[in-house]
C-alpha cells in the first residue's frame, strides 16, 4: 500500500477506543495567578479517546458524532469522552453499510475494493454526514441523513458517492456515484487492477446523453491519454455545506489539481454539473464536470477541504490540510476565507488559495497548527515528555448554535508514538481581524470570558508554528510577559490586552492578534492562562502560563526530578540533560571518563567484571546551586550464543537441532499455498522468495529481551514495509526487519504497538547485491548493523517476546507485500552480538 497507516490498518483498528488520562474540568472562569488560582480548580474532566481518521463532525440533538475513514465513527455528549459504535470494514453485517461490498458496488466498480493500491482490502475514506430535510426518499417522504464518501484505488483513480438513512447511525443505503477521477482517454489499467480506466466507464457518457454535459473534454487528458491530474482533482474528501442563501454545496479534492466545489440539488442529493467550461471573474477554472476550482493545484499537497459559513463575520472559511498524513509527513492545517461560497478564497495576506504553477504552497494560507510540543523539561510538573501533536490534520469544524462555540475537530499523531492516532477537539476563537485562532489545549468545557491583566503577567511556554510543512516538531521556548508590556526571554517584543480578552503581540515586526483564555494543561493537571494569536503573515503563536517560582524553588524541582533511570546495568550511552526547567543549567562530571564520560558516552569493557563510575550533576539557576550524584555500573561485552541456525542450504532445518524446521507459507504468515525454491546463495544455497510466499519459523524462536538476529539478503525488488524477518506476540506487538521502511525508505528495524519504534539505519540496502543485516536487543537497547557496521543504536525498545510463544517468519507478515529475492544464513542468538561478532559475521560467510 502507498500509505503507512493503510498498510498497518489491522493494527490501527485495535486502538480505536482508548481510555484517556483523567485530566480535568473546572470553573470556566478559573485563571492562574502565580502558584494559586482566583477560583478553586474544580473537578478534572474525563477523556475517552477514539481513533477515527479524517473525522467529520456533526451534531444531532444533544449528541456529537464524528464519521471518518475506514468506516469508523464515534459519538459523544461533551466532545471529550467518545464511544465508537462502528465495526470497521466488517461485511456483511457492517453497522453503517450492511453488506458493504454489495451496497457500494456502484462505487467499487470504479475504485476501492480489492484493486490496485487497495488490493486485498477496501478503501472507503473521509465521509461527511448531515441531516437534509429536503431530500426526497424513494417512498416520497422528505428528510434523510446523507453520507457522502469516497472510494479510492490509486493516488488519482477515485470516486465520490452518497448513501442515505433515516437514522444517523445507519445503516445507509447507496444512492449514486457522482464524481469520478483518474480516467483515461483510451483503454488502460493500473497495476494489480482489472478495471478499464477509459472515461466511458464513468458516469460521464450518461451525463452527456442527458444533456447535462456538452461532451467529454480533451483538456482532461495529457498528450499520452492519461488523466491530467495536475489540473483536475482526485475525487476524494467530500464536504457538504450550505451558503447564506440555503444553497447546498460540495467541496472535494486532494493534491493533484486541487480543491473544487459543485452546487448540490438538496432534493436529489446529486451535484449540479456546470455543463460547460469557463472561468470565474477572477480567472479561476470552471470545468464542465468537476466544477469550480477554489484551492491548490499542480500536485501540491492539500486535502480534506471543509467549508463553513460564519454568520458572525460574514465569511466562508475554507479549511484544508497540507503535507502528508504520516508521522513523518508534516501534516498541518490551513485556512482561507471568501465572501462567496465558490470563492475566491484568500489568506490574511490576500493570496488566492488557487496556486500558480511551480510554486511552493507553504507561504499560502493561514497556518492554524502543525507539529509542536509543549516540552516537559526536567523539573517541570507532571511526567513524560510533555504534550504535543504530530501531523494534526484533516479537520472538520463545528459552529455549535447551542453554546455559541466554534470547534476544530481533527485526527493527530503524537511525538514518539509512531502512527497511532486519535481524535482531538480544540475550541477556536475569532481574532479582531476575523481570522480563527485555535486554543493551545484540547477542549475541556472552557468558555471564553473576561481576564484580568494582572493574571497575564508572568512566564510562558511559547510555540511558534511557523509557515513550513515539515516533519520537524516545534518545541516550546520560554518567554515572559512583563508588567511594562514588553516580552523578554527566548523571544522579545511587546504585548497588550486590547479588550476583555483580546491579545496583541508584536514579535520581530509582526503583529499577532488573538485572545487570552483559560485552558487545561494535561501535564501539570491545572487550568492555566493561555494565549493564541495569528499574524497577517498567517503564522500562529501560542503561550501557556507557568506558575511563578523563585530560582531556589526551580533548582530544587530540577534536583527532585533529575533521573538517569536504572544505572545498575548500563550497556549503552546515557542521555545527560544539559538544561532543566526555565533554562536551569545542568553540568556533569565523571569520576572515571574511561567508564562513562561527562557527555554520557559509555565504554564497555571487552570482558571480565562490570566497572563503575560516579556521574555528578551540578544544577544552577541564578545564584542557587545543588549537586546530585549517580553511581553507574557498566556491564562488559559478552559474546552472544548461537541459538538457532537456518542455513537454508536446500532445507528449512535448524542445524543446531533446538528448533523445528521452517514451513512454507502463502503471501501472508497464516496462509498456505506458497512455493520456496533454492538458488546459489551467499554460502551454498539460499532460499528464493517469489514475492508471493514466505517461511513460517517455529513459535517461541525468541523468548527473552536479550537476543540477536542476523541474515544475508539479496533483494530482487524493494517494497515499502515488506519484512525480511518478522516476530510477533500478536497483531499489534511485533518486530520487523524491513529492507525498505517508511522512514525515508531506510532499511530499519520497525516495532509496532500503541507506540511505534523506528530503528532507521540512514541507508537503503541495494537490490541485486548481498547485504548482511543484523540487530540485537539487550534489555531495551536496540542496535542495528548493516554489513557489520553499527548504523543505529537506541534505548527503550519494547519487549514483546519474554514469557510468550511468539510467531516468527521470513519474508511475510500479516499485512504487507511478501519479500522477493534471496535470504541466506539466518542466525538467532541468545544475548546481544558484540560489535566484533557483528563485524565477523559480515566478513565471513561460514
Amino acid at each position: 500500500m502507498n500509505r503507512r497507516w493503510v498498510s498497518a490498518l489491522l493494527m490501527m483498528m485495535l486502538f480505536v477506543t482508548v481510555p484517556g488520562q483523567v485530566f480535568g474540568t473546572g470553573p470556566d472562569s478559573t485563571a492562574q495567578k502565580g502558584g494559586k488560582t482566583q477560583e478553586q480548580q474544580g473537578q478534572a474532566p474525563v477523556y475517552q479517546n477514539v481513533s477515527v481518521h479524517d473525522p467529520s463532525i456533526v451534531k444531532d440533538g444533544d449528541t456529537y458524532y464524528v464519521f471518518g475513514s475506514h468506516i469508523e465513527a464515534a459519538r459523544s455528549k461533551d466532545l471529550q469522552s467518545w464511544t465508537r459504535f462502528t465495526n470497521g470494514y466488517t461485511t456483511p453485517g457492517n453497522v453503517l453499510y450492511g453488506d458493504l461490498a454489495q451496497n457500494l458496488a456502484g462505487s467499487f466498480a470504479w475504485a476501492g475494493q480489492n484493486d490496485s493500491d487497495s488490493k486485498g482490502v477496501f478503501s472507503v475514506w473521509a465521509p461527511d454526514v448531515f441531516w437534509n430535510p429536503e431530500y426526497v426518499n424513494t417512498d416520497g417522504t422528505k428528510g434523510a441523513y446523507m453520507l457522502y464518501y469516497c472510494t479510492s484505488s490509486t493516488y488519482i483513480r477515485s470516486a465520490i458517492g452518497f448513501a442515505v438513512s433515516p437514522k444517523i447511525e445507519g445503516p445507509y443505503q447507496y444512492v449514486d456515484t457522482l464524481v469520478y477521477s483518474g480516467f483515461t482517454e483510451g483503454d488502460a489499467k493500473d497495476k494489480d487492477s482489472a478495471i478499464n480506466k477509459k472515461w466511458t466507464n464513468t458516469n460521464i457518457p450518461k451525463l452527456v446523453d442527458a444533456g447535462q454535459l456538452s461532451g467529454a473534454s480533451g483538456a482532461w487528458f495529457n498528450a499520452d491519454g492519461s488523466f491530467a491530474n495536475g489540473t483536475y482533482p482526485n475525487a476524494i474528501d467530500p464536504n457538504l455545506y450550505y451558503d447564506n442563501n440555503g444553497q447546498l454545496w460540495m467541496s472535494y479534492g486532494s493534491w493533484s489539481g486541487g480543491i473544487f466545489v459543485l452546487p448540490v440539488d438538496p432534493k436529489s442529493g446529486k451535484v449540479k454539473y456546470p455543463g460547460k467550461d469557463g472561468k470565474t471573474a477572477d480567472g479561476r477554472l470552471v470545468d464542465r464536470y468537476f466544477g469550480t476550482k477554489v484551492a491548490g493545484g499542480f500536485g501540491k499537497s492539500g486535502e480534506g477541504p471543509y467549508v463553513v459559513f460564519d454568520k458572525a463575520t460574514g465569511y466562508y472559511y475554507l479549511y484544508m490540510t497540507y503535507g502528508w498524513l504520516g508521522a513523518d509527513g508534516g501534516y498541518n492545517m490551513r485556512v482561507f476565507r471568501a465572501k462567496s461560497p465558490d470563492g475566491p478564497y484568500v489568506d490574511a495576506q490576500g493570496q488566492n488559495a488557487v496556486l500558480p504553477r511551480d510554486t511552493d504552497n507553504a507561504p499560502y494560507g493561514n497556518k492554524l497548527m502543525g507539529n509542536y510540543l509543549f516540552a516537559r523539561d526536567v523539573g517541570d510538573p507532571g511526567t513524560g515528555i510533555g504534550v504535543g501533536y504530530v501531523s494534526p490534520g484533516h479537520n472538520s469544524v463545528l459552529l455549535d448554535d447551542a453554546t455559541g462555540k466554534r470547534f476544530l475537530v481533527f485526527h493527530t499523531r503524537f511525538p514518539q508514538m509512531g502512527e497511532a492516532h486519535e481524535v482531538r477537539v480544540h475550541q477556536m476563537y475569532m481574532n479582531e481581524d476575523g481570522w480563527p485562532v485555535v486554543a493551545p489545549y484540547r477542549y475541556a468545557g472552557e468558555t471564553l470570558s473576561k481576564v484580568d491583566r494582572q493574571d497575564l503577567i508572568g512566564e510562558y511556554k511559547f510555540i511558534n508554528h511557523g509557515k513550513g510543512t515539515t516533519a520537524d516538531i516545534q518545541s516550546s521556548v520560554y518567554i515572559r510577559l512583563n508588567k511594562d508590556n514588553t516580552i523578554s526571554g527566548d523571544v522579545t517584543g511587546t504585548w497588550k490586552k486590547t479588550g476583555h480578552n483580546e491579545a496583541e503581540l508584536v514579535i520581530a515586526g509582526s503583529v499577532y492578534k488573538g485572545v487570552f483564555a483559560s485552558g487545561w494543561d494535561p501535564v501539570s493537571e491545572r487550568y492555566v492562562m493561555t494565549f493564541t494569536a495569528s499574524s497577517r503573515e498567517g503564522v500562529a503563536v501560542w503561550g501557556s502560563r507557568l506558575e511563578d517560582k523563585t530560582d531556589q524553588a526551580l533548582v530544587q524541582d530540577v534536583y527532585n526530578d533529575l533521573s538517569l533511570g536504572d544505572t545498575a546495568k548500563v550497556v549503552s550511552d546515557l542521555a545527560l540533560p544539559a538544561e532543566g526547567a526555565r533554562h536551569t543549567t545542568i553540568s556533569w562530571k565523571s569520576s572515571d571518563e574511561a567508564v562513562v564520560s561527562a557527555k554520557g558516552e559509555v565504554h564497555r569493557p571487552a570482558g571480565g567484571a562490570p566497572v563503575q563510575a560516579v556521574l555528578t550533576a551540578t544544577i544552577t539557576k541564578g545564584g542557587t546551586s545543588l549537586t546530585k550524584s549517580f553511581t553507574v555500573t557498566v556491564l562488559p561485552y559478552q559474546d552472544a550464543k548461537l541459538s538457532a541456525y537456518y542455513g537454508l542450504d536446500g532445507s528449512f532445518a535448524d542445524s543446531q537441532g533446538r528448533f523445528a524446521a521452517g514451513t512454507v507459507t502463502g503471501d501472508r504468515i497464516d496462509k498456505s499455498g506458497g512455493s520456496i525454491t533454492f538458488a546459489e546463495g551467499r554460502q551454498g544455497q539460499a532460499a528464493k522468495f517469489d514475492g508471493a510466499s514466505g517461511i513460517r519459523l517455529p513459535d517461541g524462536l525468541i523468548s527473552s529481551n536479550a537476543y540477536s538476529v542476523a541474515l544475508w539478503i539479496k533483494p530482487e525488488e524493494l517494497t515499502t514495509y515488506t519484512t525480511a524477518f518478522f516476530g510477533a506476540k500478536d497483531g499489534d506487538h511485533w518486530v520487523s526487519l524491513v529492507p525498505r521502511g517508511a522512514v525515508a525508505n531506510n532499511t530499519m528495524v520497525w516495532s509496532g504497538s500503541t507506540s511505534w519504534y523506528d530503528g532507521a539505519t540512514g541507508l537503503t540496502i541495494p537490490t541485486g547485491e548481498w547485504s548482511h543485516l543484523a540487530f540485537s536487543v539487550e534489555n531495551g537497547t536496540l542496535t542495528v548493523y548493516v554489513n557489520g557496521v553499527q548504523k543505529f543504536k537506541g534505548a527503550n525498545f519494547p519487549d514483546w517476546f519474554t514469557g510468550t510463544k511468539a510467531s516468527f517468519s521470513l519474508g511475510v507478515n500479516w499485512w504487507d507485500p511478501p519479500f522477493k529475492g534471496l535470504i541466506d544464513e539466518l542466525r538467532v542468538y541468545d544475548g546481544a552480538l558484540t560489535p566484533a561478532q557483528a563485524a565477523d559475521l559480515a566478513k565471513n560467510p561460514s
